[in-house]
């Protein structure tokens, strides 16, 4: 079994990952969020009520698991150095973590500078990364999205949850995918 912890596990596109992660057998999931009553799909996994800043409660969630999955909002510096330091303490190598598409555009805008933080603390973690900057989110009910790596220019729009789910549950189930990559992920529109 693949031990995922969750944390921030009560988001939008949160949900639409944990019933992604849900479809495979090999998954145990621990979901990590502040109000715990705010989850909705808690069948089947272990929930932790905690405060990311808290470094001992990351520390307690980490503890144990082999993938963790991050889609925070807030102090993000102070969040994802709690979770670097968590995983470095407790041996805990993969991780997966939403940023925000536009944090390497220059000048960046200041809305984006925790995401930028979140970012550059998990490339200098030494861990096993995967970044995505995705677009702006959507409802729609479709899978489509494309792959941008950093250096290369950002492309495509707004994308749907399911899109952003789809492709974390590949780097789940293949979890040796995408090692040290910061990438965009976005919706492909073809201009006619």
């Amino acid at each position: 079994m693949k031990k995922v912890l969750i944390i921030g596990a009560s988001g939008s596109l949160t949900t639409i990952v944990i019933e992604e992660l849900k479809k495979q057998n090999d998954v145990e999931l621990t979901l990590f969020a502040r109000t715990k009553n705010r989850i909705s799909n808690i069948e089947n996994a272990t929930v932790i009520e905690g405060d990311a800043t808290n470094f001992e409660v990351v520390k307690n969630a980490v503890s144990g698991q082999d993938i963790v999955y991050v889609n925070l909002a807030g102090d993000l510096d102070t969040m994802s150095k709690n979770i670097v330091k968590a995983m470095q303490d407790e041996g805990v190598k993969r991780i997966i973590a939403i940023s925000s598409i536009g944090i390497f555009d220059t000048p960046m805008k200041p809305v984006l500078k925790p995401y930028r933080a979140l970012s550059d603390n998990i490339e200098n973690s030494g861990l096993e990364y995967t970044i995505l900057r995705p677009d702006w989110f959507t409802n729609g009910n479709e899978v489509d999205y494309e792959i941008t790596h950093k250096g290369k220019p950002e492309i495509g729009g707004a994308l749907s949850r399911k899109s952003i789910a789809d492709f974390v549950g590949k780097l789940v189930k293949n979890p040796q995918d995408y090692i040290r990559e910061n990438l965009g992920i976005s919706k492909l529109y073809i201009v006619r």
